[in-house]
């Protein structure tokens, strides 16, 4: 696994079943690469703990952002 960001960097939480405590529905979370956990269908997300974690990818819709906004975010991250 790495750390580095993926080429989508944002996605939108669609579903949140059993995560209840660790995601918001239509929450903007960022997304870091993780290779081996997209092999098994999941996404690499920081969640609300402020740790990253893999989640199903079903629960997510990547989203692209201007590169303006996204540095900013990534700012204040």
């Amino acid at each position: 696994m790495t750390n580095k960001v993926a080429a989508n960097r944002f996605a939108i939480c669609v579903r949140n079943k059993d995560y209840e405590a660790s995601l918001e529905l239509r929450k903007l979370y960022p997304v870091l690469e993780d290779e081996l956990g997209a092999k098994h269908g999941m996404i690499r997300v920081i969640d609300e703990s402020g740790e990253d974690y893999l989640f199903p990818n079903e629960y997510f819709v990547a989203v692209r952002l201007p590169e303006a906004v996204e540095k900013r975010l990534r700012k204040i991250a």
